[in-house]
């Protein structure tokens, strides 16, 4: 049985049947058909019904973000900007898909030739809980502009969230069986993949999932793009404007509760200004105010599931028990829902799990760097490379650190971390491969063709 479960309170919201093989292979079967129909609609058909998807999405944005902070804790004023964040994504690719997809001529002997980007087919998406609308639009935008059909299997406990996707993409115009969401259990995934209607997958969440997810789309050759977890490093050289690196780590890191693959998690600060850096980090982190995400005071919400705060307490316990101080919070509350307290741990060192782990919630590492060399070298000391920033006065020699040293997918100088429609997005190392967002992220799910015209 599946269950959406309120974090804040622990209390059971709804229960779900999971589909049957035969139901989950009818939606496949049917999405393949509908797909081969959507494919021959030109842009501008799919550009009117992103647009009216996207004014569902801001007229709707307040309904959203209360499903959003019943079913998984967000606060209230995210849940409306990520629900605005999806109607952009919507429209810039209602824009801008024409540009990103024309075909391209391509230099031949006896003859025309050219590069044509056509349709896949039908993509499997895997998304997570902790953006549950971002996530899945940013890869359907694109995705159903190209001329692709998707199939949405998300996070068990944002299974209203999913439905009620599906439910607006079709009153934008999004044919019935083109888009649907396959309410399954996990064990059901693999078959999923290897049914031949699904050209190809993608994933967002953790390391482990997507090391599975590309072992069995691999075993069928299917394409997949996989954006996973992070551990993402600041680097705060003798030269920053402490106020503003103390203020845009601590906002980094307390989005979505601590709970985003792109949150500031090691702050790495040189030795010279780490005592005084460390200070305005834990101010700035207790004046975070955990509680209800239905008031619209709170910056902190509960985590999404029991699970996860159980994990993250374990990782600040161990660390402490290996060395760590911790400055602020670190205990589990007492009351209902599964709340966790804005948390610094300092004398960070090798092995422990704030070093080592991701830590996915409101937990921020600081860690002493003796000079800006040692500092590159522990930001690129972990198996993750998804985002990474930089701050100093000196912005030349920090964007040569961020463009030329760091091991990560993106780099951003005196400035967190962010996805925006404009911008590939993705990582390296064990945050997974491929791009989201911008023209390569469209390009991901097409059949780049070669087309040759001989001249007889």
């Amino acid at each position: 049985m599946i269950q959406s479960v309120n974090p804040a309170t622990g209390d059971t919201i709804e229960q779900y049947e999971a589909m049957s093989d035969g139901e989950i292979r009818t939606l496949v079967r049917d999405a393949s058909e509908a797909q081969k129909r959507w494919g021959r609609t030109d842009f501008e058909h799919r550009a009117g019904v992103m647009r009216e998807a996207a004014r569902l999405l801001r007229g709707r944005s307040g309904e959203l973000a209360e499903l959003m902070a019943r079913e998984m804790g967000k606060p209230l004023a995210q849940g409306v900007s990520e629900a605005e964040k999806c109607a952009w994504v919507c429209e810039y690719y209602a824009d801008k898909a024409g540009e990103f997809l024309a075909d391209e001529p391509l230099e031949a002997d006896g003859g025309r030739s050219y590069l044509a980007f056509r349709p896949m087919g039908t993509v499997l998406a895997i998304m997570p809980w902790n953006f549950p609308f971002w996530q899945l639009f940013r890869f359907a935008a694109p995705a159903l502009m190209a001329g692709n059909g998707a199939l949405l299997k998300h996070a068990e406990n944002v299974t209203r969230c999913a439905l009620r996707i599906e439910s607006l993409l079709h009153q934008a115009g999004v044919p019935g069986d083109l888009f649907r969401t396959v309410v399954a259990e996990v064990n059901q995934v693999q078959d999923i993949i290897e049914n031949p209607g699904i050209a190809a997958v993608t994933l967002t969440g953790s390391t482990r999932a997507g090391k599975a997810v590309a072992s069995q789309a691999g075993a069928t050759l299917k394409k997949t793009v996989l954006e996973l977890g992070g551990s993402d490093p600041y680097l705060v050289l003798e030269d920053a404007d402490l106020e503003m690196a103390a203020e845009t780590c601590v906002t980094s890191r307390m989005i979505n509760s601590g709970q985003s693959c792109i949150a500031a998690k090691r702050f790495i600060a040189v030795s010279s200004v780490f005592d005084a850096f460390s200070e305005l980090v834990v101010e700035k982190m207790n004046a975070q105010k955990t509680g209800d995400p239905f008031d619209e005071e709170t910056d902190v919400g509960p985590m999404a599931r029991e699970d996860l705060r159980v994990n993250l307490h374990r990782q600040v316990r161990v660390s402490r028990e290996e060395g760590a101080r911790c400055l602020l919070g670190g205990h589990l509350p007492e009351g209902r829902g599964w709340f966790y307290p804005p948390t610094v741990l300092t004398d960070v060192e090798p092995g422990m799990p704030a070093w080592e782990e991701e830590l996915f919630g409101p937990v921020a590492s600081l860690i002493r760097a003796g000079s800006e060399e040692e500092a590159v070298e522990i930001a690129n000391d972990t198996s993750y490379g998804l985002g990474a920033a930089v701050f100093s006065r000196d912005t030349a020699r920090a964007e040569e650190i961020a463009a030329n040293r760091l091991e990560a997918g993106c780099c951003f100088v005196n400035s967190f971390v962010a996805s925006d429609p404009r911008q590939p997005f993705g990582g390296v190392k064990e945050s997974g491969y491929g791009r989201e967002l911008s023209r390569e992220g469209i390009r991901e799910f097409v059949n780049r063709k070669t087309v040759f015209v001989s001249q007889q």
